[in-house]
């Protein structure tokens, strides 16, 4: 499986880690995210990974930055993009069984290194539930 990721200055080190974990389990990465730790405009990496989702050249995205708002409200501008902030296990399940989010927003400022790939492990090993959540997740998207 092939997943996209991106990252502004604040979640390099945790990029990396994600990145070289998820490699190690088999993963292709489309890694998008700046490799420096300084100061750039989390927009610039948030849209290429949001692209990919949309455009279904990856089932999943994975974004990191301070507070993950910042990539969150970036990446739902995208009609076909449920971008869920993911800070502990327990709401990452909830995130995709409830509201199939198709990209994990990870607040590097606010998780422990372990617990971020723990969060990037849960989103991806947890299924959507559907039935009554699929109507709340057709509701989402707004008709241009």
């Amino acid at each position: 499986m092939t997943l996209s990721i991106g990252n502004d200055h604040a979640g390099t080190e945790y990029k990396k880690a994600i990145v070289a974990h998820l490699e190690a389990k088999g993963y292709t990465i489309n890694n998008y995210g700046t490799d420096a730790n300084d100061s750039v405009d989390y927009p610039d990496f948030v849209h290429p990974v949001a692209n990919d989702v949309e455009a279904e050249k990856v089932a999943f995205g994975i974004l990191i930055c301070g507070s993950a708002n910042g990539v969150a409200m970036t990446a739902n501008k995208h009609q076909k993009v449920r971008a869920g902030i993911c800070w502990t296990k327990e709401i990452t399940e909830l995130t995709r069984q409830h509201n199939n989010a198709n990209i994990c927003c990870i607040p590097a400022r606010f998780t422990a290194l372990q617990q971020a790939i723990q969060i990037v492990d849960t989103f991806l090993e947890t299924e959507f539930e559907g039935g009554r959540h699929q109507n709340r997740v057709n509701k989402i998207p707004i008709s241009c």
